[in-house]
């Protein structure tokens, strides 16, 4: 294979990836889903790729995707040092998550469950003002504040903060004054005090 096709190959699979994360130019997308039909490869690669992508479909975008100012610095600072031309943020997907409003101002978004261990990954939001009732924890809970500010007992949490306590520890009150958003990796069997 030259040298020619190799790098055809690769442009081929890029576009491929890029198809498949809705992130190929518009002008770009006839002249490749033309190239699909004949290309098998290419083909492979989009149904590889699919089932990635379509995965974070479920995470949370309106936390975890970059706001439109940060993609834009990144664009501008690489395309500056590349000298290539910056490409607009991709068009967001609609998704609605499956947020489920366990008590007034606090809902949450399970992420994943282990039942062998009774352990749980959620997604936390507290609206203003929201408290949670004190609790003692079965087992090791580990919470990384994303956004906000949480309280638990007499510590304030903040983005980036991480709390972590052991088993048989007790929060007599958690509670957010300004809201807060955070992935809690818990038990399924904490008791309420």
């Amino acid at each position: 294979m030259s040298s020619g096709s190799k790098q055809n190959e690769r442009d081929h699979l890029e576009s491929a990836a890029l198809y498949v994360l809705q992130a190929l130019p518009v002008s770009e997308i006839p002249a490749f889903e033309a190239h699909l039909s004949t290309c098998s490869e290419c083909r492979r690669e989009i149904e590889t790729l699919r089932p990635v992508v379509d995965s974070f479909v479920a995470w949370p975008t309106d936390v975890l995707r970059p706001s439109a100012s940060l993609w834009e610095r990144l664009s501008t600072q690489v395309c500056a040092e590349s000298g290539i031309e910056p490409i607009s943020l991709p068009p967001r997907l609609e998704v609605k998550p499956e947020w489920h409003e366990v008590a007034k101002g606090l809902s949450c978004r399970i992420l994943s469950t282990d039942a062998a261990r009774s352990r749980v990954t959620l997604l936390v939001r507290f609206a203003a003002g929201t408290e949670y009732p004190g609790h003692r924890h079965s087992d090791i809970e580990e919470c990384h504040v994303l956004q906000g500010d949480l309280w638990i007992d007499d510590k304030k949490f903040q983005a980036g903060d991480l709390a972590r306590v052991e088993a048989g520890s007790v929060h007599h009150r958690a509670w957010s004054e300004t809201g807060c958003t955070c992935v809690l990796l818990t038990s399924l069997n904490d008791t309420f005090l």
